[in-house]
């Protein structure tokens, strides 16, 4: 389906949404089989599925692999309320988009003074930096690891191939969509096939769901890595992009019904994203921890290890894939992100071959250096962590802006709760800041 087909798509559902018929002067709304509403949801579906790949990337897998391997189920709840998290902040960067017709960024370049938006922007493409570093070096890993291509290789690998699909934007924002949520339904299903060949018990999982708790302070190290995993600053500046002006809406009637939509579209993006980073770290303390190998805390143990102590010949492979998918896709999406950033923020623009050299030289560098690639994407993860607040503070004061949203401004509950989320945010990472240095 062409950009065309699906504005016309979403304009036909817009203009039939809620159609009556006159009977006596009364207005009935037509009912609407549980088929029909999916279809006519269908054409506002798709920017949160690209939100969805940066909370898959090989960030995610880990800091979720060594928290499974080294505390079993015990922190679950930390990926359920990150994601929970992650749903708020995504929807809330989807409100702003439509109800501005600007994206963060440019919110921000507009309404603070050009010092602040300039330390922004330098803040901003730090955590694009620390973004792409995890995607380039997963990637590149899953390479080794698959087809034993040096890191290197697979890194020059990795960016020529995510640089093809970029160029596939000339073809509309819908085949972009097509090919992340082709990837990302990948994903899901390499995670629940592994699931399916671990078999891991239920009691323990809904314990580490429902019970929150830190058995020691690295623990908290961690869970801010889940965190900066989880809740990806840069694509709260993405979202905002592609909802700005995704579908022309003619009236606020059309608008709250396009936040319905895009709402929907969160819901189901994000929960897609947190049901696989659970499926990993369940896999980790099912395999890993439940056999007594607590020590496991990176990615090429984790490829080297599964296949044995599963017993299934596939397992490993079929983690190698999933590691391969996540980081072209969530590359893919980094380097649309920083694209965001750079013209929201300064209001410039570079070849899209140039940001994508850019980006990919410090992980080349990295490389070349041969640092341990577990204790940089954990390293990376808390950078990002760290990077949250400059996304979210801005983000929860416009959306709570009358003069700015209009009928899409924030509930004064919505606002509170975005609050909360952001000093609890700020709070973890302090707290991991102060660990560090003493």
């Amino acid at each position: 389906m062409s950009d065309k087909s699906v504005r016309h798509a979403a304009s036909m559902s817009l203009g039939s949404e809620g159609e009556a018929s006159a009977a006596g002067g009364v207005r009935t709304a037509s009912p609407l089989s549980l088929a029909g509403r999916l279809r006519r949801a269908l054409p506002f579906l798709g920017p949160a599925m690209i939100a969805a790949v940066a909370y898959i990337d090989p960030g995610n897998f880990a800091t979720n692999i060594e928290a499974g391997s080294r505390y079993g189920y015990t922190l679950l709840w930390v990926v359920l309320w990150a994601n929970l998290m992650a749903m708020l902040i995504q929807t809330l960067s989807a409100r702003l988009g439509l109800a501005t017709g600007k994206n963060l960024a440019e919110v921000i370049r507009e309404r603070f003074p050009r010092p602040v938006v300039w330390a922004f922007w330098v803040q901003a493409e730090i955590v694009a930096i620390a973004t792409d570093l995890a995607e380039f070096l997963g990637a590149a890993l899953a390479f080794n690891l698959l087809f034993g291509l040096s890191m290197l290789e697979g890194a020059l690998l990795t960016g020529a191939i995510t640089y093809a699909v970029l160029v596939m934007q000339r073809y509309g924002f819908r085949m972009m969509e097509m090919i992340i949520g082709a990837m990302i339904l990948a994903v899901s299903a390499g995670f629940l096939l592994e699931i399916i060949l671990s078999r891991p018990p239920v009691e323990p999982i809904i314990y580490g769901l429902l019970t929150p708790g830190f058995p020691d302070s690295h623990a908290i190290f961690l869970a801010a890595g889940i965190l900066g995993a989880t809740v990806m600053p840069h694509v709260i500046y993405l979202h905002s992009a592609l909802s700005q002006n995704r579908i022309r809406v003619r009236d606020s009637g059309q608008r709250r019904r396009v936040m319905g939509y895009y709402r929907l579209d969160v819901i189901i993006g994000m929960a897609l994203a947190g049901l696989i980073n659970m499926a990993m770290l369940v896999l980790a303390a099912k395999v890993f921890h439940g056999n007594g190998e607590t020590g496991v805390a990176s990615i090429t143990e984790s490829y080297k290890l599964l296949s044995p102590l599963m017993g299934q010949n596939a397992a490993s492979l079929i983690f190698g894939f999933t590691l391969l998918l996540a980081g072209l896709s969530s590359s893919i999406v980094g380097t649309l992100s920083g694209q965001v950033v750079m013209q929201g923020f300064v209001n410039f623009r570079i070849p899209l071959w140039l940001r994508r050299v850019i980006t990919m030289a410090p992980a080349i560098a990295i490389i070349l250096m041969g640092l341990p690639e577990q204790q940089v994407l954990v390293a990376s993860q808390v950078v990002l962590s760290f990077g949250i607040p400059f996304a979210l503070v801005p983000l929860l004061m416009f959306t709570a802006n009358r003069r700015l949203m209009g009928d899409l401004v924030n509930r004064h509950w919505v606002t509170a709760i975005g609050m909360l989320v952001a000093a609890v945010i700020i709070l973890l990472n302090g707290y991991v800041l102060v660990g560090e240095l003493m």
